[in-house]
């Protein structure tokens, strides 16, 4: 079994942070794992993108030319890579600022309005963390068990103020959605 999953936005929505999240959950989970960044040079408002191959035996490559998943947090992400996804595939939308819908008919689509979500949660900055939430409920890669510590073992000790707001924000992203 190999899954490949393709996350992509602009820099400084945390598209990066959720790659580096899923692929170390799923380490400690005991899968191979390899973990590929893209981005601009640019800090914020450049385009980042990463991919993550997730298998229970050694993976040969990390690109993925047809992921399974797709994670789009922006507009210009879901045009740019909604052909690239396997037959049968999920894409995830962020829906607060995506308005258009995958062209393809052959996907599957589930809409988050993360954004949105983070203002009623008061922190815009756990938007990507809610996508993960309901990313983590529909994939059922690795349990939400594993993720969480997985989270605040990357935020690291210095960031433990931050902890609560993600539980919430990853919790409200896992129950948004329906399995």
């Amino acid at each position: 079994m190999i899954i490949k999953t393709f996350f992509s936005g602009f820099g400084g929505q945390g598209v990066l942070m959720m790659g580096i999240s899923l692929a170390n959950s799923a380490m400690n989970k005991g899968y191979h794992v390899t973990y590929l960044p893209a981005y601009g040079a640019e800090m914020r408002g450049g385009t980042a993108n990463c991919t993550v191959a997730i298998g229970d035996e050694e993976i040969a490559s990390p690109v993925s030319s047809e992921p399974d998943y797709l994670i789009v947090m922006n507009s210009p992400s879901l045009f740019t890579f909604q052909n690239k996804i396997t037959s049968d595939g999920t894409i995830f939308l962020n829906s607060s600022i995506i308005n258009d819908r995958p062209k393809r008919q052959d996907v599957k689509v589930v809409c988050v309005p993360c954004a949105d979500i983070a203002l009623e949660l008061g922190n815009s900055r756990v938007a990507n963390i809610i996508m993960m939430g309901a990313f983590i409920k529909v994939s059922d890669i690795v349990t939400s068990e594993i993720y969480l510590k997985c989270l605040e073992t990357i935020m690291g000790s210095r960031k433990k103020a931050l902890a609560e707001i993600n539980r919430k924000a990853f919790a409200a992203g896992y129950d948004y959605v329906k399995a």
